[in-house]
């Protein structure tokens, strides 16, 4: 067996290879982060391994940094193992009692833990693919947040400019709203506007359903409206409605290219009432490779949804006071929540079973969180059977 442990940064990556009779083939080395510093690295390899030698490869999870590099390794067909930083971190420590972290020490961390952990899953061509599936449920996730961030901030100048508006249509979000406020930023615009002019904007941004109706509501509301004029209020407004507008147009793009790895994936997960594109394919990106992980069991502590347990002499934390880990992959966790909120609104079983622990006396997020975990259980049975879901009522 031939361990090598890599650091991985930015610009360049240290290696170190270690032998199974615990032998130092080649001390730390350190490569450039290209073409050339990939193919040192592979000829390095090369000449420490023997006819029948097993090789692992292992590096830290450091996000982009190791993408390329990882591609590398996997195109050569070697057993890449990606290591969780926490892991490696947790197994220095009981090494020594000294408080040391170089690059040079974690990669000969890392070439030992791969000759002593044999539970490591490696890293497998699938899991690297799935990064591009990922990276766009992520990116989405991230433009989602920020347009919810504008909204609020529309929400914000319309109580100064113009307060009296959101009491007049059902949500300040629309379409025919923002076509109003990007013309006539402020109750004073809104009042001094051509009636003609104004029923105009509201009936092409509405598809007809507002009129001369709703242009007169609005201008006698504005004539009598406590909205301050300010001018560099309105151009704020119209700049974030530009914005908004423009991450709109982002999102679906983003969505469609979503939908359209969704299609190729045919995932079964999709046969489960309540989950959709978005949703399904976020749990998927995150999980990766089912082979991974060996139970259920694994998926819910790696998406940090586990009790913590804590135990010293006679205090004990387990069980019905425990708290959830926490620690895992956000956004899986995320993603787990929200698909199963909608799961236990349109699949019977699982109604039941959140209304069962609801009746146990437990809060809603708790008993969210066990039909969750129920979640997570039939989405790993399904992955590995393929089979689609059947209502087990």
């Amino acid at each position: 067996m031939i361990c090598v442990g890599i650091d991985v940064a930015k610009d360049k990556h240290d290696c170190f290879i270690l032998s199974s009779e615990g032998e130092v083939l080649a001390d730390v080395f350190t490569i450039q982060n290209n073409a050339e510093g990939f193919d040192t690295l592979l000829q390095t390899i090369r000449r420490c391994v023997c006819p029948g030698d097993k090789i692992k490869v292992g590096l830290e999870a450091t996000g982009h940094y190791s993408y390329n590099i990882l591609g590398f390794l996997l195109d050569k067909g070697l057993d890449t193992y990606v290591i969780n930083p926490l892991h490696t971190n947790l197994y220095r420590k009981s090494l020594s009692l000294r408080k040391t972290k170089t690059d040079r020490v974690d990669a000969r961390t890392i070439a030992a833990m791969l000759m002593s952990d044999v539970d490591l899953k490696s890293y497998t061509d699938t899991a690297y693919h799935n990064e591009e599936l990922k990276s766009l449920t992520r990116y989405r996730f991230d433009k989602v947040r920020e347009r919810a961030k504008l909204k609020q901030s529309v929400s914000r100048l319309v109580t100064i400019l113009f307060p009296e508006l959101e009491k007049l249509v059902p949500s300040l979000h629309m379409a025919s709203v923002y076509a109003l406020l990007s013309e006539f930023p402020g109750a004073k615009q809104v009042a001094g506007a051509h009636l003609t002019h104004l029923k105009a904007v509201l009936y092409d941004a509405s598809k007809g359903r507002y009129g001369r109706d709703m242009a007169t509501t609005l201008r006698e509301a504005a004539r009598c409206s406590v909205g301050s004029v300010m001018p560099t209020k309105s151009l704020e407004l119209q700049h974030t409605i530009r914005l908004i507008r423009e991450l709109d147009a982002e999102i679906e793009d983003i969505e469609a290219a979503i939908q359209s790895m969704m299609d190729e994936m045919q995932s079964p997960i999709m046969t489960i009432p309540g989950i959709g594109v978005r949703m399904g394919a976020m749990i998927l990106a995150e999980i990766g490779d089912f082979s991974r992980f060996d139970s259920p069991d694994k998926i819910l502590a790696y998406a940090g949804m586990s009790p913590s347990t804590y135990q010293s002499g006679q205090l004990s934390l387990s069980g019905a006071y425990s708290h959830m880990e926490k620690r895992g992959s956000r956004y899986l966790r995320y993603a787990l929540y929200n698909a199963t909120k909608y799961v236990c609104l349109w699949d019977p079983v699982f109604a039941a079973y959140l209304a069962k622990k609801r009746t146990e006396g437990k809060h809603y997020n708790v008993a969210l969180s066990h039909a969750a975990k129920k979640l997570v259980r039939l989405i790993y049975a399904m992955e590995k059977s393929r089979q689609s879901y059947r209502n087990a009522a």
